[in-house]
């Protein structure tokens, strides 16, 4: 493991980029969560990325840049719109899709004649992907269907032995993946909520809509983008959403707290910092505040993580419906919970 979070080592970099020419794996920081990358025009290099994930071959990986002339080679058409924002967003946590051309091999689209690619805005990263040769295919590098990592340590817990590096740049910024955003249709969608909400893109490109199979837990769905078709995120012990007014919330959560623990069992609660003393039993973890939702998207993966090491026996979440990320926050907290919610009055 190389260790960054103080800069760049240009010379383990320079060894880094080597691994990846050469076909080989490297997980690395962004300011969205860790990646696991590989040459994306290699298509056995990313055989080896969905082996070492345990990922369906069908889902697709997206590609990483480190300078917007790049998307030129990959690219079959680059739309005005995905100027306009790529000038707005990147380098930045946004993922934009494009009809690809024949540089970038099916087993990196997962089959699909489109290609997904964003620039990520971390100074290792961009290091990585021009040592590498200038196109990294890399989902999220954890065991496919976990939480994502946030830090180096992740990584190792779930990737160790499995690839041949790990560059450690210290916590992400972030904490959930990068926007989705389809520019092949004739009107924008949205595939995957992120950081940059519908709004923010309306605002630079005119009406932007989410994919309706976001609202659906469809098994057959061929996923355009990651994360639409599979459970990801999960922990090991069951998850449930409680939605509903505040109290009511936390009443309930108590509630089905006190039920495993009359079993003998430990349950955990994700909180906030303004309810976790509301709680009287089980493993209350606070995952950030609501007045700041970005601390609740960079702690939502680490306190999953947190609680498999605990092996509470179940998992309570209060809902999370803030104002810029409560999207992308929701999102992922459903797919972690198999779309378990209850509602409470």
């Amino acid at each position: 493991m190389w260790n960054m979070t103080s800069g760049v080592d240009e010379a383990a970099m320079l060894q880094a980029g080597e691994i990846i020419r050469k076909g080989g794996l490297v997980a690395f920081p962004t300011e969205t969560v860790y990646g696991l990358g590989a040459n994306a025009l290699d298509a056995e290099a990313a055989a080896k990325i969905y082996a070492a994930k345990g990922r369906p071959s069908d889902n697709p990986l997206i590609v990483h840049i480190a300078d917007f002339s790049a998307l030129e080679a990959i690219a079959e058409e680059i739309p005005e719109a995905a100027m306009k924002l790529a000038k707005a967003f990147w380098p930045g946590p946004l993922t934009m899709i494009f009809r690809k051309k024949d540089a970038v091999p099916y087993g990196t689209t997962g089959g699909l004649d489109t290609v997904a690619v964003r620039m990520p805005d971390h100074p290792v990263a961009l290091a990585l992907i021009r040592a590498g040769g200038g196109y990294i295919a890399a989902p999220s590098a954890n065991t496919s269907g976990r939480p994502s990592p946030t830090k180096a340590s992740h990584v190792a817990d779930d990737m160790d032995g499995k690839i041949d590096a790990i560059i450690d740049g210290g916590s992400v910024g972030i904490g959930l993946e990068s926007t989705i955003v389809d520019l092949t249709e004739k009107n924008p969608v949205i595939l995957r909520p992120g950081y940059i909400n519908e709004e923010m893109l309306g605002k630079i490109i005119g009406p932007v809509h989410l994919d309706e199979a976001l609202l659906k837990d469809d098994p057959n769905l061929r996923p355009k983008a990651p994360g639409m078709k599979y459970r990801h995120y999960a922990p090991r012990a069951s998850l449930t959403i409680v939605e509903g007014e505040a109290e009511a919330v936390r009443r309930k959560i108590n509630e089905l707290v006190a039920q495993e623990s009359a079993k003998g069992r430990q349950a955990g609660i994700i909180a906030t910092d303004e309810s976790a003393a509301f709680y009287s039993r089980g493993i209350v973890k606070s995952v950030g505040t609501r007045s700041e939702e970005i601390t609740i998207a960079a702690h939502l993966y680490s306190i999953l993580r947190e609680f498999d090491e605990l092996e509470v026996s179940k998992i309570y979440s209060e809902a999370f419906e803030t104002p810029q990320m409560g999207q992308a926050i929701m999102n992922r907290l459903i797919k972690a919970a198999g779309h378990q919610i209850l509602h409470a009055e």
